[in-house]
C-alpha cells in the first residue's frame, strides 16, 4: 500500500505547492496525546535512517484542522486529537482534497486534580456541571439564568465549603470537548431534572449545556496542561481539569477527585467505572505517505510501545484491548479513508 501511495503522482502533488522539501515527520495538535507522541517520536528518532518527527502541541482543534488545511511540506502530516473527528472537521478536509486515516491509540481520563495540602472533593458528574456551567435553570425551571453558585458548598451542602476555582483548558481542546460533552451535557443536562425541564424550553440545547463559566469560577489556563499542575501547587483550593497521564506523573504533588465515587485510577479508567474517560487519535494524512520519510515508520513504533507492559502505559496511557490495537495496526497499513459515515 505504501509502494502504491509513494508514486510519482504524490510526489508531484506535494512539490506543486512549491514548499521546500522537509525531512522529518511533522505533528501536532492535542496536549494529552502531545507526551506519548514525544515518546513514540523519540523512539523512532533512535534510528539513524530517520529524523526524530517534530510533535508540537496547540490543541486538538489545531491538530484536526492542520491536518486538513492542504496538501505539501509546508503542513503537518499527522494531527494528535483527544477528542474524535466531526463531521464538519472532515468536511474542511474534504474541501482540500485531503484524505485521511484515523488511527486510534489508546484511552485517557479527564481528571479534577488538587494539591495534595488541599481539601478532598468528592462529586458527582452532575454536581460538577452544575458547578461549572454557564447556565443553571431558575427557581421555576422554566428558562436558564447565569450561574450563581459561588462555593462548592453552595452546589451542595456535602461538597467544601471552599470558592469554586477550577483551571481547564480553552475551547480549542480535545479535552474541553470530552469534558463538556461528559460532564455538563450528559452529566449534569442529561440527568438532572430541573435542567432536564428548562432545556424544553429552549431551542439552544447543546449550547447552553457545552458553555463553561466565564465569572473566574472557571479559568482558561491554555493548552499545556504542566502549567495547570503548577497553578494547583502553588493554590491548595483550586482544582484542575485535565488528562489521567498528568496526574499519574504527579501523584507526589496532586491527588484526583472522585466522581460518583469512582477515583480516577489506571484500572478504573480500563475498566469503564470511571465515567470521565475517552479515546485518543491520530490522523494520518495520505498524500504525504511516501513523501516525507518516516511517516510510515512513525506509525509502526506506536505498535512497538502500546502494549501493556510497554513505555506509553508507564507514561499513562490507558492501553487498548489485544483485539483493537491488532485492528488499529492493520489500518496502519491498509489505511482506510475516513468518510463522514465512519463518524456517526
Amino acid at each position: 500500500m505504501f509502494a502504491r501511495i509513494a508514486t510519482a503522482t504524490a510526489v508531484a502533488v506535494a512539490m506543486s505547492t512549491g514548499a521546500v522539501a522537509r525531512d522529518y515527520v511533522s505533528i501536532a495538535g492535542s496536549s494529552t496525546v502531545l507526551p506519548f507522541s514525544t515518546i513514540v517520536a523519540e523512539r523512532l528518532g533512535r534510528n539513524p535512517q530517520f529524523k526524530t518527527p517534530v510533535v508540537e502541541s496547540g490543541g486538538s482543534s489545531v491538530g484536526k484542522k492542520g491536518v486538513c488545511d492542504g496538501i505539501g511540506t509546508e503542513y503537518i502530516d499527522i494531527g494528535n486529537a483527544s477528542s474524535r473527528m466531526k463531521t464538519g472537521e472532515l468536511a474542511y478536509c474534504d474541501k482540500n482534497g485531503v484524505k485521511l486515516t484515523e488511527i486510534k491509540v489508546g484511552f485517557d481520563g479527564i481528571v479534577v486534580a488538587s494539591s495534595k495540602a488541599g481539601p478532598d472533593l468528592n462529586i458527582s458528574l452532575a454536581d460538577l456541571g452544575k458547578a461549572l456551567t454557564a447556565k443553571v435553570p431558575n427557581a421555576s425551571a422554566f428558562g436558564f439564568i447565569d450561574n450563581p453558585y459561588k462555593k462548592w458548598s453552595d452546589v451542595n451542602p456535602a461538597l467544601p465549603d471552599l470558592e469554586i476555582r477550577v483551571y481547564g483548558p480553552p475551547t480549542t481542546s480535545g479535552t474541553r470537548a470530552s469534558y463538556v460533552e461528559i460532564v455538563n451535557e450528559k452529566g449534569y443536562c442529561g440527568k438532572d431534572e430541573r435542567a432536564k425541564q428548562a432545556l424544553n424550553q429552549t431551542k439552544q440545547k447543546a449550547k447552553v449545556c457545552r458553555s463553561m463559566r466565564t465569572d473566574g469560577a472557571f479559568i482558561e489556563a491554555g493548552e499545556q496542561d504542566n502549567l495547570i499542575v503548577q497553578k494547583l501547587i502553588e493554590d491548595p483550593g483550586a482544582f484542575g481539569i485535565f488528562g489521567f497521564s498528568y496526574l499519574d506523573q504527579n501523584t507526589d504533588k496532586l491527588k484526583g477527585a472522585p466522581l460518583d465515587g469512582v477515583a480516577p485510577t489506571f484500572d478504573a479508567i480500563a475498566d469503564g467505572s470511571y465515567k470521565a474517560s475517552r479515546a485518543l487519535y491520530f490522523y494520518v494524512k495520505h498524500q504525504h505517505l511516501g513523501v516525507v520519510p518516516g511517516v510510515e515508520q512513525y506509525m509502526a513504533e506506536w505498535t512497538k510501545h502500546w502494549n501493556d507492559d510497554g513505555a506509553l502505559v508507564d507514561a499513562g496511557i490507558i492501553p487498548m484491548p489485544k483485539a483493537e490495537r491488532a485492528e488499529m495496526a492493520k489500518r496502519m497499513t491498509d489505511l482506510p479513508v475516513l468518510v463522514a459515515a465512519d463518524l456517526k
